[in-house]
């Protein structure tokens, strides 16, 4: 395909809502029937420690996204939105996207503002007084195309408004799929890499996060992946096959993150049967694939579901469950039942891991003793 891809690229200060603004507009344009994929850049950048010659990891979150785009629009997507930080180090921070026609738009709030959602977060006061002066270098630059205040207002006017400032954007006769025929994506990274999946509710998650947070404690540079946050996307009434994208945009992930340094890779995210697996199997060759399967009873995915939809969990981009009413959770609770009881049926995994009664932290263990202390070490 030669047309260039329109990206808006939501940017501002850490606290002003991008990812809140950039989920809502993806959720917007999907239920108009617009061919879209949607980043969360912060979910490309999870490779620690930062390399010294990319502070602030920029240039790997902007090779990362690159790649993610060009799957998405090889798998039918017409445009993408795109939420994150700039680089401000640097006057053109876009050009690292080929093919792409880019729309910066900026959100800004008041000083006052942001420093109470900090002070709420329970921020450090150095940190918070950095933010600011972020923001404050950013009010006085011209990088955007579009600037929305978004102070007082709720996401839904922020949304609002900018789509007024940017009129039909992607233009009407930009909205058609430019699926291409593009070929798999390999991996050659070596590593081990340690999958936690389950289903909905089960806790995948907040155990793959401390599972990485214990290999950075190690000392082994280690990187995270959410496959939820690889996959935004939604072409025709359903989307494309999921798995493929995924395992497209993590075999690309991991080649950039294992060329920054890091020597293992946690993954967390869903997975429907044994041919789910071997898709991304295939697409990470020469890695050590390890798959542990969390399962829960259904009054355990019954409580947790009902908790994350009422906030009780860490918030992530895009959650289709926070804000929805007790029906549709008891619904999906029932649902993430079926699939526990299938993938059990299955035998999903390397390693089973049963989270009912346990801690997180008790969860972590298991799933150490389980690997032989995977993935830091191999």
């Amino acid at each position: 395909m030669s047309e260039l891809v329109p990206v808006l690229w939501i940017c501002g200060p850490p606290g002003v809502g991008k990812s809140a603004v950039g989920c809502d507009l993806y959720t917007q344009l999907v239920g108009a029937g617009v061919h879209v994929g949607y980043v969360d850049l912060d979910q490309l950048g999870m490779c620690y420690p930062e390399p010294a010659n990319d502070p602030g990891r920029h240039r790997m979150q902007a090779a990362n996204l690159a790649a993610v785009v060009a799957t998405y629009t090889a798998a039918g997507a017409a445009c993408v939105v795109v939420s994150g930080l700039l680089d401000p180090h640097h006057d053109e921070p876009v050009s690292p996207l080929p093919r792409s026609a880019v729309t910066v738009c900026r959100l800004r709030a008041d000083a006052d503002v942001l420093r109470a959602r900090f002070a709420g977060r329970g921020a450090q006061v150095e940190l918070v007084e950095e933010v600011l002066r972020e923001a404050a270098a950013l009010d006085g630059s011209d990088v955007a195309d579009v600037c929305v205040d978004t102070t007082g207002l709720p996401v839904d006017e922020v949304v609002r408004q900018v789509r007024t400032h940017l009129g039909e954007w992607p233009a009407p006769d930009a909205r058609a799929s430019r699926a291409d025929l593009a070929p798999r994506r390999i991996s050659h990274a070596p590593g081990p890499v340690l999958w936690v999946c389950g289903a909905t509710g089960v806790g995948k998650s907040t155990v793959g996060w401390q599972l990485f947070e214990h290999a950075r404690a190690t000392g082994v540079p280690a990187a995270f992946v959410d496959l939820d946050q690889l996959g935004h996307l939604r072409v025709g009434g359903t989307g494309p096959a999921v798995h493929q994208v995924r395992a497209d945009n993590l075999a690309a992930v991991w080649d950039t993150f294992h060329a920054n340094g890091a020597r293992c890779l946690v993954v967390n995210g869903p997975v429907d049967d044994p041919d789910a697996v071997r898709t991304y199997a295939n697409a990470l060759p020469a890695a050590t694939l390890t798959v542990c399967r969390l399962h829960a009873g259904r009054e355990e995915l019954t409580r947790r579901i009902q908790a994350r939809g009422q906030g009780g969990s860490w918030w992530q981009p895009g959650d289709p469950l926070r804000g929805q009413p007790d029906s549709v959770l008891r619904q999906v609770a029932a649902d993430a039942a079926r699939v526990a009881t299938g993938l059990e049926q299955a035998e999903v995994g390397d390693h089973r891991i049963d989270t009912d009664g346990r801690t997180v932290d008790e969860v972590v263990q298991a799933v150490l003793a389980s690997t032989g202390g995977r993935p830091a070490t191999a």
